[in-house]
């Protein structure tokens, strides 16, 4: 840091290099294989330790984790701007995390029961299969066509979930105005135990609110779940905060205990209530 105490460009690329890698679930030492650099030249830019690092240094990192350098050191500049202009809660939030079902959106029975009905077959059966890999394959254990197969073979029709679970979602009421008045004063993520494109998904038909998001913890991506300390370790890495400056809204309150452990804030969304859950985030995000 500065002598002001903020972030430098230099921290803010490295902290940024960081969350790519660990969203892209590569180990600093495959990050090196990939794109060629010695394991202390990474090192060495991720602490911010290197001022200016070469250009051909970073497009060759880019290119490892399949993106532009334009993304890569314009995410970086923005997030450090962002940094710089967001304001911090009574409580010391500076960064808010929201979990995806119920909670930003409304998951609903209702894919289950168009999936017994188009198969003729138990809703019980179609649950038994979901349940037995749903943490598999939120974890990136096994692909989602996987699982589509395993219910193809079980229920005698092909099935495609992703189809089937975004037609069962919803918004969560008033949720879109909450991130928003969110937004405009904290830096927010989305936190999520979920299945490979769901979130790209849902952005795409605007079922989760349309903003640009400064973190997104996929538990697929970064082959890890809630409430494990791994997921929480890289959801902190990629806020770029400290933990203390992290709020979890969520509606698992095992999931909060987690993020506790390592020293979060947290709020239950109550998605039975989420009127009473937003007016009571609204007053603990008050800024300063």
């Amino acid at each position: 840091m500065d002598v002001s105490g903020n972030i430098s460009s230099e921290q803010a690329l490295g902290k940024q290099l960081q969350s790519m890698r660990q969203a892209a679930g590569l180990t600093q030492q495959q990050l090196c294989h990939q794109a060629g650099l010695s394991y202390s030249t990474l090192t060495k830019i991720e602490r911010g330790a290197i001022k200016s690092p070469s250009i051909f240094t970073i497009q060759s990192i880019a290119s490892a984790l399949h993106t532009t350098l334009d993304s890569l050191v314009g995410d970086a500049t923005a997030a450090h701007r962002r940094r710089k202009t967001k304001s911090i809660s009574k409580s010391g939030v500076r960064f808010v995390y929201f979990d995806l079902n119920d909670c930003l959106i409304r998951f609903h029975t209702a894919g289950f029961t168009q999936l017994a009905r188009d198969s003729g077959q138990p809703i019980d059966v179609v649950e038994s299969v979901f349940w037995k890999y749903d943490g598999l394959v939120c974890r990136g254990e096994i692909t989602l066509d996987e699982l589509n197969t395993i219910w193809a073979e079980r229920l005698g029709i092909m099935v495609d979930w992703k189809k089937y679970y975004l037609s069962a979602v919803d918004k969560m009421p008033g949720i879109d105005e909450l991130v928003e008045w969110v937004a405009k004063q904290y830096r927010i993520g989305i936190l999520s135990n979920t299945m490979p494109g769901f979130i790209d998904a849902l952005q795409a038909q605007r079922t989760i609110p349309a903003l640009p998001y400064d973190a997104i913890v996929d538990s697929s991506a970064v082959h890890a779940l809630k409430p494990e300390t791994k997921i929480y370790q890289i959801a902190t890495s990629m806020a770029q905060v400290d933990p203390s400056e992290i709020l979890l809204i969520d509606n698992d309150g095992s999931f909060l205990v987690g993020a506790e452990q390592l020293g979060w804030h947290t709020i239950l969304f109550d998605s039975y209530q989420p009127e009473a859950s937003i007016a009571g985030i609204r007053t603990a995000l008050e800024p300063v």
